[in-house]
């Protein structure tokens, strides 16, 4: 489903390699974890997925579409087939719950019918169902993560990327959005979590890749922390 093949990636001639000799597959409806110190690669890893970043070197596939040489007019469709959250939530403060995922479904062309009937029915997969009418400060951090993932999903992603989800939250709340992530994956949705949370990564007992120096240097089928 999503294969990197040969990829290297420097963001400047005197730094140091993002990605470096990256040959990486990830089957459809997998769950994996990709580990690795702050400068490994992991966000450079799941930008080229999206088409934000693009590789000095090598391929990048999804399924039939080759993401390296995709055209910019045809990166929107790409995108609508991957969901993306994010440590820091990125919804607008002066917009409901209900608002925030109606702008992403909007921009994706999406009816008005389809927008009034697929909202509930995503707050309630994330466990947010009446909420539709509060703002962002009204929520908890989990519970303003979960709108952010209700809105990756909107469109109906065969994709769903995690950039470090749970990097501003307690115990708690990281607990029941891997929880959530979980859930999405059963339901056939590939997951791939960039994460340095060694308790989460640990907990899984997923699939774990390891990056160190933008290298691939581990990949375990059932995997534990170890840099």
């Amino acid at each position: 489903m999503i294969r990197f093949v040969n990829v290297s990636k420097k963001y400047d001639k005197k730094s140091d390699y993002s990605l470096k000799n990256v040959n990486l597959e990830i089957g459809e409806g997998e769950f994996v974890s990709i580990i690795g110190h702050s400068g490994a690669g992991k966000s450079t890893l799941l930008k080229m997925l999206i088409g934000e970043e693009k590789p000095d070197s090598g391929e990048i596939w999804i399924e039939d579409i080759r993401v390296d040489k995709i055209k910019p007019q045809y990166l929107p469709f790409l995108r609508r087939r991957i969901g993306v959250i994010f440590q820091d939530f990125k919804l607008l403060p002066s917009r409901t719950v209900f608002e925030n995922i109606s702008l992403a479904m909007e921009a994706a062309g999406a009816s008005k019918d389809t927008i009034k009937r697929d909202i509930p029915r995503l707050l309630e997969l994330v466990g947010l169902a009446g909420k539709e009418s509060k703002y962002p400060r009204e929520l908890s951090g989990g519970e303003q993560q979960r709108v952010s993932i209700a809105r990756a999903l909107s469109h109906n992603p065969i994709i769903l990327l995690a950039d470090e989800p749970t990097g501003n939250l307690d115990k708690t709340n990281t607990y029941e959005i891997i929880t959530l992530l979980l859930k999405i994956n059963n339901a056939g949705t590939t997951v791939i979590l960039a994460t340095h949370d060694q308790d989460v990564v640990d907990k899984l007992k997923k699939r774990v890749v390891t990056l160190k120096n933008g290298e691939v240097v581990l990949d375990q089928t059932i995997g534990m922390y170890y840099i």
